[in-house]
Order: structure tokens, then C-alpha cells, then sequence
């Protein structure tokens, strides 16, 4: 009887520990709604966003060089056409992203993270074995992991059961996971090659009953959406027993996370700067938000100790017992980065449904909408140089849904072709040049024109 009653107890609280528990968070090619994917800048972001683990693609150059990237062309992040598999590394290494980074190599990531023990990594492999029937990259792959001692520090997963099979053959411990984006990848001749399934959000929304069978098989449970922020998935989420979500969104992935914990600290350790416009009261803490009679300032730098969520708004703790709204905070944007867009306007695009958010989160979308037409001042600003929010009196917008209104000068375009080209917004609204109406001069004004024309015969 009392073994039962310990097994009883036992079985409640590892139910328990499953419903509590956190997940672990991957940046999606790093943190690319901030910065360019793949980028050093996108990886730092993402783990200061939050992130267990950065997610990367691996693809072999002509010369064997294993490179990282989601396209084998790389036009979309370089505007330069140039095919990965068909090129030798000295000439893919000249390229750059926006932010003026060079294309990297597995090795200078690993170079750059060796003694920086917190940033992990799951690697994806670019490769279709039907197509190509070697394992050079696999075999490079496992070489350079070895090379930099980072087998403790790095996840693989692949669509290619090919690939992780072959993985599985040179690193015998190696974590390897599958990527799904159907039932029909999942059989029992893959199964037993890999540690997890990285299923898709649809798949596993259809089919929820896929975690509880992946966990009875000791399978482990990733799920990947491309590109959505969705709060109904979110919340879907956080109430299944998911052991990973590979997201776009990473500080999005964390806040859900730090949900699940029941968590509402957490580290920051960032310098910020305060971009309001008039100077505003600190509070000794954000539960009871008695404001003191001390103040922030505009442009006033502050170092962001710790950040915590009270009735779903963010507060930083810049101080013992000092807080602040995190609204007009920024941690990404600098004064250089939004002064081209300072003093301006902005305009909903023309056909487009601009929706309105309560604060720079994607979380916090209302029900309302800029109304088309009309003209709004730019009163703040929030977010990063690529994914910039600007605030107006009837709140929040994504800079990328709306017409920057006021570029008019030569001095506007100068400051805005200073900026580095991420941060250069291309939805501008520019005037119509209006053609000047001809004026038919008076006689008397004719007559004096005329009296000065010189004629020669």
C-alpha cells in the first residue's frame, strides 16, 4: 500500500513538472524580425532576447567550406546573385548583409562563440542526398564540431533522415532531430536513429495527440512556425507538453516561456536609452506603482538590470528599488538610428489595414486601426534599425505598414542616406511634382523683356 502511494505521489509530481515547466526557446536563424538572419548581430540578439539556442543552415561552398546559409542563393540577404554550391569560399566571403557583415563560415561562428559557453546552436543540413549522394558535408560537419569542442553545444536537425543517420554513424552522441512537416515522415525505421521530432505548428495543432506518443517513444518534442507571432498559437502551445519552439520571434518564445515557469524576473544586464520626450518618475516597484520624485530624462542612458512583467506590460529595474516603463526604453535603437524619421509624419499605406498595438509588442495588438488618409505626427520610437515601432497618438505601428510623410529636403536625404542600408526605410511618400502653371506676362512687362533681347541678322 505505501509503495502505491509513493508511486501514486511520484507519477502527480512529475505531471506536475511536465505541466510547469518551461521549454526551450531556439532563434530561428537567429533573431531575424531584429537584424539580418544568420548574421553575429542576429545571434547576439537572440540570446540576449532570451534564446536557449540559435538556429543556423550549413551548405558546402565549391571548395568544401561550409557556409551558413538558409539559400543556396544568396540575392535575398546579399542582393548579389551568387549560388553557395556553385561558388568557392574566397569569393562568398566578400559578400555582405545589410548590416555591412560578411558572409560566415561554421568555423568563424564557432570561432567567434568558443569562449562564450551560454550560446548554443542547432544546426541544420541543406542537403537532399538524392540529388547529391556524398556526405562531405555531414563528414565536415563532425569534424568542425570536433575541432572547436563544441559536441555538448549543439543540437542537429534536418528533413534529410539520410544526413542524421549518416551524423549518427561519425558522432555516435550526437542530439539529432527530425524535421516533419507531415505524419508521413515519422516511421520506425527513422524513429530509432534520433533523440527528437521537429514538428510543424499545423501538424502538431491537428494532430496533439503526436507529443503524448512522441514521449511515451523517449522522443522529444520541437515545434517550428514560420514566421508568425500568433498569441491563440502561443497560448496553444504553452498548454501542451512541448519541449522546444523554434520561432522567428525569440524574446516573444522566452516571455511565453518565463509564462509557463510562472516566472515574471528576469536578466537583461543592457545598456538602454530613454527616448521620451519629457522626463518621467521612477517607481519603487511595478506592483504598487507609487511614482517617486526622482526621474528618468530624455536621452538619458540607463543600465537595464532586470525586466518584469506585471498585468502583461514590461518594467526594467535600472536601480535598487528603481523601476521604469520599458515603453519608451530602447536597448537596440540608437539616437542616430531614428534621426532621419525624427519630426516627421507618417500615413497607412494605401490599402492597407494599419492595426493599431497598446505597446512596441507584437502581444499587444488592439482592435483598432490608423485611419486611412490621414496624417499622424511621429512621437517616439521603439524596436530595432530592420523592425522599428513609432508611436502616435492613438498608439503603436510597425514602421514597415505605414508611409514615412516629410522627406522634402536635402538635408532629410543626407541624414537618411548616411544611415547603414538596414536601416534605411524605403516606404516613403513623396510629394507629387506638380508641372507650374504658365503665367502670360503683362504688356508692360513684355515690352521690357523684349527691349532686352539682342537681335542679329
Amino acid at each position: 500500500m505505501k509503495r502505491k502511494s509513493q508511486l501514486f505521489l511520484a507519477l502527480f509530481f512529475s505531471l506536475i513538472f511536465l505541466t510547469m515547466s518551461g521549454f526551450t526557446v531556439v532563434g530561428h536563424r537567429g533573431d531575424p524580425s531584429k537584424y539580418p538572419e544568420e548574421t553575429i548581430q542576429s545571434d547576439n540578439a537572440a540570446f540576449k532576447s532570451g534564446a536557449d539556442y540559435v538556429e543556423l543552415d550549413l551548405r558546402l561552398s565549391a571548395d568544401g567550406v561550409i557556409v551558413i546559409s538558409h539559400d543556396d542563393d544568396l540575392f535575398r540577404v546579399t542582393h548579389t546573385h551568387a549560388i553557395v554550391t556553385q561558388n568557392n569560399w574566397r569569393a562568398l566571403s566578400q559578400l555582405t548583409y545589410d548590416n555591412g557583415e560578411h558572409v560566415m563560415s561554421l568555423s568563424q561562428l564557432f570561432s567567434y562563440y568558443k569562449n562564450k559557453p551560454n550560446a548554443k546552436f542547432v544546426l541544420e543540413t541543406k542537403i537532399d542526398h538524392s540529388v547529391d549522394p556524398s556526405y562531405e558535408l555531414e563528414e565536415k560537419i563532425a569534424e568542425t564540431i570536433s575541432k572547436y569542442h563544441m559536441q555538448k553545444r549543439v543540437m542537429i536537425h534536418s528533413f534529410s533522415a539520410a544526413s542524421l543517420f549518416k551524423l549518427r554513424e561519425l558522432m555516435p552522441d550526437a542530439y539529432l532531430i527530425l524535421i516533419v512537416g507531415s505524419l508521413k515522415r515519422m516511421n520506425f525505421s527513422n524513429l530509432p536513429q534520433i533523440n527528437a521530432v521537429n514538428v510543424s505548428s499545423d501538424v502538431i495543432q491537428n494532430h496533439s495527440w503526436l507529443i503524448h506518443w512522441l514521449h511515451l517513444l523517449d522522443k522529444q518534442v520541437y515545434v517550428w512556425a514560420e514566421m508568425d507571432e500568433s498569441p491563440q498559437l502561443w497560448h496553444w502551445l504553452i498548454n501542451k507538453n512541448v519541449d522546444g519552439v523554434v520561432t522567428n520571434f525569440p524574446a516573444t518564445g522566452f516571455k511565453y516561456k518565463l509564462a509557463k515557469e510562472n516566472t515574471r524576473k528576469y536578466d537583461i544586464h543592457r545598456t538602454g536609452i530613454y527616448f521620451g520626450k519629457d522626463k518621467t518618475p521612477i517607481m519603487m516597484n511595478p506592483y504598487v506603482r507609487i511614482m517617486q520624485k526622482r526621474f528618468v530624462y530624455p536621452g538619458q542612458k540607463l543600465n537595464v538590470m532586470y525586466g518584469v512583467r506585471v498585468h502583461d506590460h514590461l518594467y526594467y529595474q535600472i536601480a535598487e528599488k528603481t523601476f521604469i516603463s520599458a515603453e519608451f526604453v530602447n536597448l537596440d535603437l540608437t539616437e542616430k538610428d531614428i534621426m532621419p524619421y525624427e519630426n516627421k509624419q507618417l500615413i497607412a499605406k494605401p490599402g492597407k489595414m494599419v492595426r493599431l498595438y497598446y505597446y512596441p509588442d507584437n502581444q499587444s495588438q488592439g482592435t483598432k486601426v490608423l485611419p486611412a488618409d490621414q496624417i499622424f505626427k511621429i512621437i517616439n520610437f521603439n524596436g530595432s534599425p530592420k523592425s522599428m515601432w513609432l508611436y502616435t497618438q492613438l498608439g503603436w505601428v510597425k514602421a514597415k505598414d505605414v508611409l514615412f510623410y516629410g522627406f522634402f529636403d536635402n538635408h532629410d536625404f543626407q541624414e537618411y542616406n548616411r544611415l547603414p542600408r538596414m536601416s534605411r526605410y524605403t516606404n516613403i511618400a513623396l510629394l507629387v511634382f506638380q508641372q507650374p502653371v504658365p503665367v502670360t506676362p503683362s504688356y508692360t512687362k513684355l515690352v521690357k523683356q523684349t527691349g532686352k533681347i539682342i537681335y542679329q541678322f
